[in-house]
């Protein structure tokens, strides 16, 4: 199943964590809510694949908020298999 696919189904199954505090401090300096992470990820695309992390591969995708400005979300899979939501920017 290509990584998009499998994200995207884990964002759906609510099957994710998140960096405390680093990921929500992020999404409040940009004034983002979760919604609109949910929206990128469900409807964007990988822009990059980052491979050189010893804890796993991440992965950048980007897509639009819920106001249609254009958000970056990186994230993982974990050797749990859950998804770790890492940090997201608005572009």
């Amino acid at each position: 199943m290509a990584a998009i696919h499998t994200i995207r189904k884990k964002v759906i199954g609510q099957e994710y964590e998140f960096t405390i505090p680093h990921f929500f401090e992020e999404m409040a300096n940009d004034n983002l809510v979760f919604a609109d992470i949910e929206k990128a990820v469900l409807n964007g695309k990988i822009q990059r694949k980052l491979t050189k992390d010893p804890r796993g591969t991440r992965y950048e995708i980007v897509g639009k908020a819920l106001d249609e400005r254009e958000v970056a979300v990186i994230c993982r899979i974990k050797s749990t298999g859950k998804l770790l939501f890492i940090t997201t920017y608005a572009l």
